[in-house]
């Protein structure tokens, strides 16, 4: 049964729907967006979530889009305690306060697309690094990897997933602007993935640099389907070859996060 079906009789009928049975889980948290003519029933709709998933502890509700170099939202919690929880993930687990560091349930798969292609002995290189999710698979595959998070809060709960995943060996990680290269190590990568925030289009120029021949990158952006054509031009007049590109989902209307793999020949 579905939350909508779920809710017929406990909600006006005419509201019904604006009820979507699709919410991102991360860990034991459901996150929501109510649109306004749903707020005087949240609590009516998150209980119903409750019901309906026993793995389920607490119900956010998002508040505004995610900003600032931190890149998290704000969320008002309507059944619960807190926003920490442990997101488990390909036989990965990450501690993470979605309150206070940026996390995606929704693009495990692509994570997953990407680091199974990370080699033993490759040097890649992660800015933007979150709490691990690419850096951490990575060095499980036997790549020597550096991480970079500018966010604190992420930073911390990167460490601690670092240790939680017994990734350390092969897991260099740093606090710091993602994109200040002179302090990045004195040598190119094999890989780049660089899951930049809305915004971040320079990162790729930036980076780029400390790409090795032959090597890959796998870049994010935010765009809409129209603007795709421009770019693919853009990569290979910068001497790239895109060798896989995809929507990852809309973010907003008519929005979408997009990945770009993007060779550097020999």
């Amino acid at each position: 049964m579905g939350l909508r079906d779920q809710l017929t009789g406990k909600l006006p009928e005419d509201l019904l729907p604006s009820v979507s049975d699709h919410f991102e889980v991360i860990g034991d948290i459901a996150i929501l967006f109510i649109p306004p003519l749903l707020e005087p029933y949240q609590f009516t709709i998150a209980d119903a979530i409750l019901s309906k998933r026993k793995n389920i502890v607490t119900v956010l509700k998002k508040m505004d889009k995610i900003t600032g170099d931190s890149r998290t939202a704000h969320y008002d919690i309507l059944r619960g305690k807190t926003t920490v929880t442990v997101h488990r993930e390909f036989g990965f687990s990450y501690h993470i306060d979605i309150g206070s560091s940026f996390f995606s349930a929704r693009m495990a798969y692509e994570r997953k697309r990407v680091t199974e292609q990370v080699e033993p002995g490759e040097r890649v290189y992660v800015p933007f690094a979150g709490v691990g999710p690419y850096a951490i698979p990575a060095a499980a595959r036997g790549a020597v990897v550096y991480a970079v998070e500018k966010n604190p809060d992420a930073f911390r709960w990167l460490e601690e997933n670092v240790a939680r995943n017994h990734a350390g060996k092969n897991c260099h990680i740093r606090q710091g602007d993602a994109l200040d290269t002179p302090q990045a190590p004195r040598a190119t990568f094999d890989r780049l993935i660089i899951p930049a925030p809305y915004g971040m289009d320079c990162a790729l120029g930036t980076l780029l640099p400390l790409l090795s021949e032959g090597g890959m990158a796998h870049v994010y952006t935010f765009k809409t389907k129209e603007q795709v054509p421009g770019l693919l031009a853009a990569y290979e007049a910068d001497g790239l070859d895109v060798t896989y590109y995809s929507s990852c989902g809309n973010v907003a209307p008519g929005v979408s996060r997009w990945v770009f793999d993007l060779a550097r020949p020999l």
